[in-house]
């Protein structure tokens, strides 16, 4: 049993040496914590017509850019999507598959 008291005497010597230092480490915080803690800064808070008008005048702006008329807040209708002729896609075709004869002769001649 003398084993067991060893150990438990141990761990509370442990457990004070911890303990001081815990202290030690909140004494700094508290000495630094007024130098360099949380300043009264108020960030990021706006008010409720302050982000009214932020948000309207960002439709207008997308609005103007969009190209739209009327109202600012409508939803602005996609251009039509260009499309390739038949002859532009073969083409293309064509040339991707020379690109990759070329990659296969490369890969055969080094294998």
């Amino acid at each position: 049993m003398t084993n067991l008291g060893d150990v438990v005497r141990l761990l509370k010597d442990e457990h004070s040496r911890l303990t001081k230092q815990i202290r030690g480490i909140s004494a700094a915080l508290s000495a630094f914590g007024t130098a360099y803690g949380k300043q009264n800064r108020r960030r990021g808070m706006i008010s409720a017509a302050g982000r009214a008008r932020i948000a309207a005048a960002q439709r207008k702006r997308w609005a103007s850019v969009k190209g739209e008329t009327g109202r600012a807040d409508s939803v602005a209708v996609a251009p039509k999507r260009r499309t390739m002729s038949a002859s532009a896609r073969k083409k293309i075709a064509a040339a991707q598959r020379l690109r990759w004869a070329k990659v296969r002769a490369l890969q055969k001649k080094a294998t």
